[in-house]
């Protein structure tokens, strides 16, 4: 499968320089030259298969050209011992429960297959490759468990300063060895584009090998599909046979990506929903016709804090630049914190279920719509455990979230990072001396 970025259809790469790469030179973000389908006889046993076998099936798709089939069934297994089970919350409503790898995010699932493909590609390499991460709150997290102590890779993580959970910033801060993390003092935007430079600078790339682990790179999009049709599967063993409305809860919008090219694999769905908090550039572009990034805003639902979302130009590819053709397919939502906190409220006193604020939102948003050809499966993606926000949480639902043990541990370890202004050059010095 060859790969082209979003801003040069005539700049075409292997899946191995898509991905160890991870954003074009042009400052593009690589999509597939063409999206291949599913064939009909996946569809036929899809109720049957597991997630490993989904993931295994669409991953052959796109990287058998370059990957034995053995080593990416190896690669499959080695990154998932979690899955992604659904879970009805009323007669037409259901949870995808995201929240159940090392580090309680949906990101987890990228995090481990990136992992897995980027050890396979490196296999008798001798010099350091550096994967720098920009984190509003969960991708950090997951990017460090998935790629700790992985032989021959560093780890830079950059957060903004306060603006992460106290266990996202432990799970951030804490591992170690080939992990360091750096406090930024601003905002997400910030920290994103503090890494998005380091790419383009010609200094940095002639002295260290680069590469990201953010949702620009391609190796994130795509194991995002596998826990599509994984829902899809799981409805159809529980007699559904509607296609799903799918709620995705969006901030960098590499999830809602996901989906659209689960259905653009051949997944029939009814319709998206991008459920957005304060910071909904992408719910008023569907409104407007308009794209207008703005300054972040600080909101309750922190791994959504994203003012410039860094998937948008992948959406309009998958929608062949069209806003008819998106708005035909993808319904826009944003919402405050106020209504946040009073859903996480709601959601437990009608269901008697927990959820943490990035998924009270999508919860929202399934509200907004909820007459929306009467569908007999809505499925919100459940992104994050909400012991990730037990400020949040025990603001809302005082006792009611208890924090696992081994995460209590966690919460005892001494943090370790580098406090930094917004300053590239600031940046550049510690990259290239540290």
């Amino acid at each position: 499968m060859k790969f082209y970025s979003t801003n040069n259809p005539a700049h075409i790469v292997s899946a191995k320089q898509a991905i160890m790469t991870g954003l074009a030179p042009d400052r593009g973000l690589y999509m597939p030259v063409e999206i291949p389908q599913l064939p009909a006889s996946f569809f036929e046993a899809l109720k049957e298969k597991s997630f490993n076998e989904i993931a295994i099936d669409i991953s052959k798709l796109f990287f058998a050209d370059e990957i034995e089939n053995n080593e990416i069934e190896n690669l499959i297994n080695q990154a998932f011992d979690f899955t992604a089970p659904i879970k009805q919350i009323d007669q037409n409503l259901f949870a995808l429960e995201l929240f159940h790898g090392p580090t309680l995010a949906f990101k987890d699932f990228a995090a481990h297959f990136m992992a897995q493909i980027i050890a396979y590609y490196r296999k008798g390499e001798k010099n350091t490759l550096n994967i720098l991460v920009a984190t509003s709150g969960d991708t950090g997290g997951a990017v460090a468990n998935g790629f700790h102590n992985v032989e021959g890779i560093s780890v830079t993580i950059l957060y903004p300063q306060g603006k992460v959970s106290p266990l996202q910033e432990k799970q951030l801060t804490t591992l170690g060895g080939n992990v360091r993390a750096i406090e930024v003092a601003g905002t997400f935007d910030d920290c994103q584009a503090l890494v998005k430079e380091a790419f383009l600078d010609k200094d940095v790339n002639s002295k260290l090998e680069l590469t990201s682990a953010n949702s620009i790179n391609i190796a994130r999009l795509i194991p995002q599909s596998f826990y599509y049709l994984s829902a899809v599967s799981q409805l159809q063993k529980l007699g559904v046979k509607a296609d799903p409305i799918f709620c995705v809860p969006s901030g960098n919008f590499g999830d809602l990506c996901a989906g659209v090219l689960a259905s653009k694999l051949g997944m029939k769905v009814e319709k998206f929903i991008a459920a957005n908090n304060s910071n909904d550039p992408v719910v008023r572009y569907l409104e407007s016709g308009k794209f207008e990034p703005r300054q972040t805003i600080a909101t309750i639902s922190n791994a959504m804090d994203v003012g410039n979302p860094n998937n948008f130009p992948r959406l309009l590819e998958l929608y062949g630049k069209s806003l008819e053709q998106l708005r035909e397919h993808v319904l826009g939502a944003s919402f405050n914190d106020q209504q946040t906190r009073a859903e996480i409220k709601n959601i437990y006193n009608k269901y008697n279920y927990i959820v943490d604020p990035h998924t009270a939102v999508g919860f929202l948003g399934v509200e907004k719509y909820q007459t929306l050809h009467n569908s007999e499966a809505k499925v919100v993606l459940a992104t994050a455990h909400p012991v990730k926000f037990t400020e949040t949480m025990e603001e809302v639902l005082p006792g009611k979230v208890t924090i696992p043990e081994k995460l209590e541990g966690l919460m005892k370890k001494q943090k370790s990072a580098t406090s930094m202004p917004v300053s590239y050059e600031n940046f550049k010095d510690f990259l290239l001396n540290n």
